[in-house]
Formats: structure tokens, C-alpha cells, sequence
């Protein structure tokens, strides 16, 4: 007999569901183009491709770690100190199976059943279906114009008044998905002192830095060592399949996390944890990379609103545009599944990200090649 349990009853993650629909049109030979998932439409950078050959031809990849390779972990370090000017112990820094392990680890390893923690609304999906599945209690947090499209300190305060709790934890991602948001320094660092302040933990998400456009983009480390960082290698160094993450983390919080790691995850591959180490030099290749994001977020600020499809976001960072349609309809699943059919043109709708407000939205990638939002929005023109 197989029973299910109550925990694995979380919400599908519908982007991952248009994905395999588009897969499967595309595969039966329909032109479909995908603006559905945050796939950078760029391959791993050339260095990293070359250790990954390198360390094949030499034939012995294993496990490493729980924590992952002394090599990669020092090197994050340099990047922390290069690119934030921040010194980091890379006794610190735990390599991942891409960030979605180290979400779990960041929640197994800080909260126990029961506790609540505060999203934004709207936001990546997954968060709330993890949490849900580890019996942790979701607040949604909604975000607009009047928040900056960030989370607050104000914001967590009515939140939990409205909820009649108090949040054991925060997890904000800046730049953010669906919404682009990129939160200043000056706000990250007014919402780490109230965590801080309230005996919250904190959770920054920054696995799109890189890719910001506009704002200002700080690493929470930048305001001190307290909160638990968490980046990838998956967005800006477009290596989604190579499944490599890291966090950095309190120095108590170590040892937790390394014992949860050994039994969950073992490590995390080897040969992409070499090829991470040379993706980190990677910068001029992958800069060309942004620049090409650059011009798709551009071209799709200018013309989505021509289309009936205004932002409802600021596009600051990320690869992403989160657009109103309700000019056309008033149920974006169906708007989702009616696109993909009639012009195979894939996007997500937003009740993935907000399962409130997002009957009225959709989420579209950039992540590929102009010619492809170019052709994409041709389409979507005819169409609507």
C-alpha cells in the first residue's frame, strides 16, 4: 500500500509545467519559443568548459566535501573580497547542489515546525512550496509601488500584526523574482537591523547578482556577517544544468549545516565544482552575456506596453518581466496554456508567483536571444 503524505500536497510549480508542454511541442517539431523559465540563452563560459574537459580526460570524479572543495570555497572568497570588498573565511562558504539545496538547508538548518517566515508577494514559488513541505508557517508579504517592491521593515511589522504571530525568519531576493526589484543598500541594511533587532533570522537570496540594470546591488554581507547568504552559479554564470550553488553563513551555523549536507546531499558534483572555480575568472565573456540581457530588457520595456501588457514592476535586475494582462483576460493559467497553443509562445503565469493577485499577471524571460523576444513579440501582437 502507498499512502501520500500531507506535506507533499504544495502547489506545482507552474513555469516548470509550461516548460515540459513547451518541450513537448518542440519536439514534435512546433517552432515554440520559451519565455517561460530562466534559462540564460548563453552556454557555460568557455573556461569552465575546458576544466570540465580537462578534468574528465584525467577520469577520477568523486565525491568531495559535504562543505565542497577547498579549491571553490577559497576562491568565492576572492570574489566576496573583489567584488564587494568584504573579507569572507571561506570557512564560512558551503558549496551547494545548486541554490535550491541550499534553501533547504538554510530552512532545515534555522527553523523547526511551526515557525513562520516571511515572503514577498509576489515571489519565486518555491520558497513557499519548501516551506510548506518542512511544516514551516508562510507569511506572504505583499510588495508594491508603496514598498518599493521590497520588503520593509513596516511591511513585517503590519504582516505579522495582520497574521497575529511573530516571524522566526525573512528571506528576501534582490534583484528578485518575478519582479525584477533590486533592494539598495540603504534598505537592505535597514531591514538586516530590524532582523537583527527582532531575533530574526535573515535569508538574502542573490543568486541574479550580475545581472542588475539598475539600482544599486549590495551583498548583505556588505552590511554585516549575520545573515545567511545564498547565490548560484546558475544565472549570471549561466550553468543551470551543472547544479552548483553556495551559501555563506554565521560561523556556528556551520557544523549544522555540514551534518545536514553529509546525509542529504553528500556533496555537490565535482566536475561542476571545477567548473565553477574557472567560471569565476570567466567576467569578459560573461558581461557580454549581460550586455545582450541588457538590450532584451530594453526592447521588452518599450514594447510589452504597447501590446496592453504593462509592467507591474520596475525590470531593475534579473531576466525578467512581470506584466498586467488584464486587458486580455482574467485568468493567466488559461492565457498561459491559450498563447502556447495558438502562436507556441511560452510564459508563466503569475499565480506561480502570487497566488492572490496573479489571476492577472504573467512572468516573461529574456534570458534568450533578441531575435527570439523579437520573433516572440511579433507573435503575441498578431495574436492578441
Amino acid at each position: 500500500m502507498v499512502t501520500i503524505s500531507k506535506r507533499s500536497a504544495v502547489e506545482p510549480f507552474h513555469a516548470m509545467d509550461v516548460l515540459a508542454e513547451a518541450t513537448r511541442r518542440r519536439q514534435a517539431g512546433k517552432p515554440v519559443i520559451s519565455m517561460a523559465v530562466g534559462q540564460p540563452g548563453h552556454p557555460a563560459p568557455q573556461a569552465a568548459l575546458a576544466a570540465a574537459r580537462t578534468a574528465l580526460d584525467h577520469g577520477r570524479i568523486g565525491y568531495t566535501d559535504a562543505l565542497g572543495t577547498s579549491e571553490l570555497r577559497q576562491a568565492l572568497a576572492d570574489y566576496y573580497r573583489r567584488r564587494h570588498g568584504v573579507a569572507v573565511d571561506a570557512g564560512r562558504i558551503i558549496v551547494t547542489t545548486g541554490s535550491s539545496a541550499a534553501f533547504n538547508l538554510a530552512f532545515l538548518g534555522l527553523f523547526d515546525a511551526g515557525d513562520a517566515v516571511a515572503i514577498a508577494r509576489p515571489g519565486y514559488p518555491a520558497y513557499r512550496n519548501i516551506l510548506k513541505a518542512l511544516g514551516l508557517t508562510v507569511v506572504e508579504v505583499p510588495v508594491n509601488a508603496g514598498t518599493h517592491f521590497t520588503l520593509t521593515p513596516e511591511s513585517l511589522e503590519n504582516a505579522q500584526r495582520e497574521a497575529g504571530l511573530r516571524l522566526k525568519g525573512v528571506l528576501l531576493a534582490s534583484p528578485a523574482n518575478p519582479t525584477g526589484t533590486v533592494t539598495g543598500k540603504a534598505q537592505l541594511r535597514d531591514l538586516a537591523c530590524y532582523c537583527e533587532g527582532e531575533g530574526i533570522s535573515l535569508i538574502s537570496d542573490e543568486i541574479y547578482h550580475g545581472l542588475t540594470f539598475s539600482g544599486d546591488e549590495a551583498s548583505a554581507l556588505e552590511i554585516g556577517d549575520r545573515t545567511v547568504i545564498i547565490n548560484s552559479f546558475s544565472k549570471y554564470y549561466c550553468m543551470t544544468g551543472w547544479r552548483v550553488g553556495w551559501m555563506v553563513v554565521p560561523p556556528e551555523l556551520v557544523r549544522p549545516l555540514e551534518c545536514l549536507a553529509q546525509s542529504l546531499y553528500i556533496s555537490a558534483p565535482e566536475l561542476s565544482q571545477i567548473a565553477a572555480v574557472a567560471a569565476l575568472g570567466a567576467g569578459e565573456e560573461l558581461e557580454h552575456y549581460k550586455a545582450s540581457c541588457r538590450a532584451n530588457r530594453d526592447y521588452l520595456m518599450e514594447r510589452l506596453p504597447t501590446l496592453g501588457l504593462p509592467l507591474l514592476s520596475p525590470m531593475d535586475g534579473a531576466f525578467y518581466a512581470y506584466v498586467d494582462v488584464s486587458r486580455h483576460t482574467n485568468d493567466s493559467m488559461a492565457f498561459a496554456r491559450e498563447m502556447l497553443s495558438a502562436i507556441d509562445v511560452a510564459a508563466t503565469p503569475g499565480l506561480d508567483f502570487d497566488p492572490v493577485e496573479g489571476h492577472r499577471a504573467m512572468r516573461f524571460s529574456y534570458a534568450g536571444t533578441m531575435a527570439e523576444m523579437i520573433e516572440a513579440l511579433d507573435r503575441i501582437e498578431h495574436w492578441l
